[in-house]
């Protein structure tokens, strides 16, 4: 089940709403424009980011409707003219979206997302378009990094509680799972999106019983066939270890096999070791460690290359607030607009040089190796494709393609004229894709602490464009 983002019509800033009345009184807010949705560097000191938030910006344009209530709250504040708010009450997105499928990499500066729309309806989506995207992004991000560090063992997402209010929980969890977890403990989050809901107990559980064995026994009796032990409640060696075997002991003489133990506590490295080594001295090496307590992706990679014989990891805080980047820096940024019948390109220059953008209506193409590994992406106008031949990077440095790469254009239609042409995949089928896509980064990309960058080139035909624009809007400054 999925709750569709119905009524979030004001889930906009202020600004997006009054230049859409200048829009309307000076005649152009149905003039076609074009959006594009994209960052500028990468978190986490990252190689690559994961793309995750298309299918809640599906959810939000098919839904995209001003109701009565917001009408009314609008018309409160005493700034919006009637005529606005009639243009309100009958709007419907009615653009063409085109994207990066949901699992994809992505890298700075590319167009992720390209809006074509009626000018009011494209300014209206970009708050509520970044919020999606941005934030799962980050996460996915994240979860995907984890889950590297995890070299094939298993991460469970554990962080609702300490999550960015509820509806970042949700995102948080769905995210991650397209990054590469198993499952999350949010259980909301497994009944709106179909993902494995996984748990343990707290340690109040434990102390809720006369004893830790007490409480280990009545669990391991309600549930014989999932039971995961926390076992660090008084003294994980000497008491929690010790009355797991005797609760898994039990259950084993009733043919069952305790799932597993989770250590929440201390140095997890020895601890592991010292729990592997009794669970295995009474022939209990079918019962696995569970490993929590604060861990991201370094500390991730730092326990296994101290040989912790750690199973499953759970990762809670550090993965669901995006520790340690606040936001991804996605932006949405004007990139043509018709005028007299003619698409006119535009771009920003700005101060800061990092600021700039890319104008026109663009493409962006992968070219990869015979054997599926990426080599560098294109950004092309819509109507150009380099097979072979000189392209430059975003400094004009030049870079000569090859005839044996094999290319893909990452830009698949999701509306076209406000009819959603895209099949939206189950989130399985999504990490799914997320996991290829990873697997075919150069190794050198993944690298957690000095990964190698990424190479996006633009075109020839887009670089003459973006040369001439910015030398003519310097001409005119003058």
């Amino acid at each position: 089940m999925k709750r569709p983002m119905q009524g979030m019509e004001l889930l906009t800033d202020l600004y997006e709403l009054t230049m859409m009345q200048v829009y309307l009184k000076t005649g152009i807010i149905h003039t076609h424009a074009i959006f594009d949705m994209f960052f500028r560097k990468n978190p986490f000191n990252s190689g690559y980011v994961v793309f995750a938030g298309l299918e809640q910006i599906i959810d939000y344009l098919q839904n995209l409707s001003f109701s009565k209530e917001s009408i009314d709250y609008l018309h409160s504040l005493k700034i919006f003219s009637d005529d606005f708010l009639d243009y309100c009450k009958s709007f419907r997105f009615t653009g063409s979206i085109f994207s990066f499928q949901e699992g994809d990499i992505v890298f700075p500066e590319e167009p992720i997302i390209r809006v074509e729309a009626p000018l009011g309806q494209a300014q209206l989506i970009e708050t509520a378009l970044l919020n999606c995207i941005n934030f799962q992004c980050l996460i996915a991000t994240k979860a995907a990094r984890v889950c590297h560090a995890a070299r094939g063992r298993q991460v469970i997402e554990f962080g609702l509680r300490r999550a960015q209010g509820p509806d970042g929980g949700l995102s948080a969890s769905r995210a991650s799972f397209i990054g590469g977890c198993i499952g999350t403990s949010n259980v909301l989050a497994g009944k709106m999106y179909g993902i494995p809901v996984k748990g343990t107990h707290a340690h109040s559980f434990v102390m809720a019983y006369d004893s830790e064995i007490e409480a280990f026994d009545n669990y391991t009796t309600v549930f014989p066939d999932t039971s995961i032990l926390l076992v660090d409640t008084y003294d994980t060696l000497h008491s929690g270890i010790v009355n797991a075997i005797k609760a898994a002991k039990k259950l084993a003489a009733s043919n069952k096999r305790l799932a597993g133990i989770r250590l929440d506590s201390g140095d997890l490295a020895a601890l592991s070791k010292q729990v592997r080594k009794l669970l295995d001295g009474e022939g209990l090496e079918y019962v696995k460690i569970v490993a929590s307590n604060d861990l991201d992706e370094y500390r991730v990679d730092e326990l296994l290359r101290q040989g912790a014989p750690i199973d499953i990891f759970g990762v809670g805080t550090r993965l669901a607030t995006g520790y340690s980047e606040s936001a991804l820096s996605g932006v949405y940024k004007m990139a043509a607009i018709e005028k007299d019948g003619r698409l006119i390109p535009k771009m920003k220059i700005s101060d800061e040089m990092s600021k700039g953008t890319i104008p026109s209506r663009k493409n962006v193409y992968r070219y990869y190796t015979t054997n599926n590994t990426m080599c560098f992406d294109i950004i092309c106008q819509d109507d150009e494709i380099v097979l072979d031949g000189d392209v430059y990077d975003i400094k004009g440095n030049r870079f000569t393609v090859e005839k044996d790469f094999i290319s893909r254009c990452m830009h698949i239609p999701i509306f076209q004229n406000g009819t959603l042409v895209y099949a939206k995949p189950s989130i399985q089928e999504i990490q799914h894709h997320c996991m290829n896509s990873v697997q075919s980064l150069p190794e050198s990309l993944k690298d957690l602490y000095s990964p190698a960058e990424y190479q996006v080139y633009i075109s020839p035909g887009l670089f003459r464009l973006l040369e001439s624009m910015r030398t003519a809007i310097h001409n005119n400054i003058d």
